[in-house]
């Protein structure tokens, strides 16, 4: 075993403990993918990231993503939360103010504004789900079809079975079957659009710490995607907040004119989290998702 610098991250959020934690080893040379596995699991977090030289000439570093079941060839909250980290450390970027991540897609290109770092989501594919499909999820979240507006399988690397329903309230309240979830193999993905000028749910308020709802209620007149995440085939029933995800719903629904191409994005009431994911659609069409990052643990780890 060896002692290597290791931080424990807050994720889309500004507010330390309202987001989405992110473990990661600074230095993850000389370990193997059984060994990775393994402290991703023992961290029993959503996400668990090594840093490792790059081997592509254009980047500042490579990056792999472990959930406690698996390893994922790119996620949204372990590529902010691992830059955040990089860039505590000492990091410097080959050009300022972008960062150049290596992970098992390819090269994500980071920026800073301030604090806060957005990626370039990488490119999506959508298809349309099979009825009988759509029909198995839905009733694994206990929907009834009135109540779904449109359904899409998102794949950006990690796929998600997306669902926009009828309102940001139906968003909150849904019970999901996890078992279900396992069973079918889907991810779920679920969003809903606040009504304008409503209070705050029930179900927020009652799910919710004191400190989150301080928090949501600062802001929850700017919040124009409510956003649930459901990933139980790979351990983890309900994301508090989801990068790849809000990167994957942003392509789909700003093109089809559900949001416009600037807007905020709020995940993990239910968990007691108040997560705020900052989304811009550029002239160019390229998405970027943005968010503020927290360092709660900065020590070491013996690995």
């Amino acid at each position: 075993m060896k002692t290597r610098p290791f931080k424990q991250v807050d994720v889309f959020t500004a507010q330390a403990y309202a987001g989405n934690p992110l473990a990661v080893v600074l230095d993850g040379s000389g370990l193997d993918d059984a060994a990775m596995q393994n402290f991703a699991k023992w961290t029993n977090l959503s996400e668990t990231t090594f840093l490792l030289p790059p081997t592509e000439p254009t980047a500042d570093y490579r990056v792999r993503i472990f959930t406690p079941g698996s390893e994922l060839p790119f996620a949204g909250h372990p590529t902010l939360g691992s830059c955040h980290a990089w860039l505590q450390a000492g990091g410097r970027p080959k050009a300022p103010g972008r960062i150049v991540q290596q992970c098992a897609t390819g090269l994500v290109p980071i920026r800073q504004d301030g604090e806060r770092l957005a990626f370039a989501a990488p490119p999506s594919r959508r298809s349309a789900p099979s009825p009988s499909l759509l029909a198995k999820v839905a009733a694994a979240l206990g929907l009834k079809a009135q109540q779904i507006v449109a359904a899409q399988v998102l794949d950006n690397g990690p796929v998600w079975f997306g669902l926009l329903l009828a309102d940001a309230d139906t968003v909150l309240a849904l019970k999901p079957d996890h078992r279900l979830l396992k069973e079918l193999g889907q991810k779920v993905g679920v969003a809903g659009i606040p009504e304008r000028d409503d209070q705050p749910s029930p179900a927020l308020i009652s799910r919710s710490n004191r400190e989150a709802r301080a928090f949501a209620r600062s802001d929850a007149d700017d919040i124009a995607l409510e956003v649930r995440a459901f990933a139980a085939p790979i351990g983890v029933e309900e994301d508090p907040v989801t990068g790849s995800l809000n990167a994957s719903l942003a392509q789909w629904l700003i093109p089809e004119g559900h949001l416009p191409a600037h807007y905020l994005a709020a995940q993990g009431q239910c968990l007691g989290r108040a997560g705020r994911v900052h989304v811009l659609r550029d002239d160019d069409g390229q998405v970027w998702v943005g968010g503020d990052s927290v360092t709660c643990i900065d020590g070491k780890v013996s690995l």
